[in-house]
């Protein structure tokens, strides 16, 4: 996905375990898993929001629509 080989995730992980310590790597990476699950909610909300908008922009007429059909009566 980013190119990432094994070697850099080694690096990285050990990089983690320095920083956070083996006790509380475990909290940070739920804690890290809870964040990344929000976001892909709140991206589903929000694209599920724009596609009920654009499909009630399609079935309610416009006010020109509405003058034009008006004033061929």
């Amino acid at each position: 996905m980013f190119g990432l080989g094994a070697t850099e995730l080694i690096i990285i992980l050990v990089i983690v375990l320095v920083v956070f310590g083996a006790g509380k790597l475990p909290k940070v990476m739920k804690d890290m898993g809870k964040g990344v699950k929000s976001f892909k909610d709140a991206m589903a909300e929000e694209e599920k929001a724009t596609i009920e908008s654009a499909s009630a922009d399609q079935a309610a007429p416009t006010a020109t629509e509405d003058q034009t059909k008006k004033g061929e009566s």
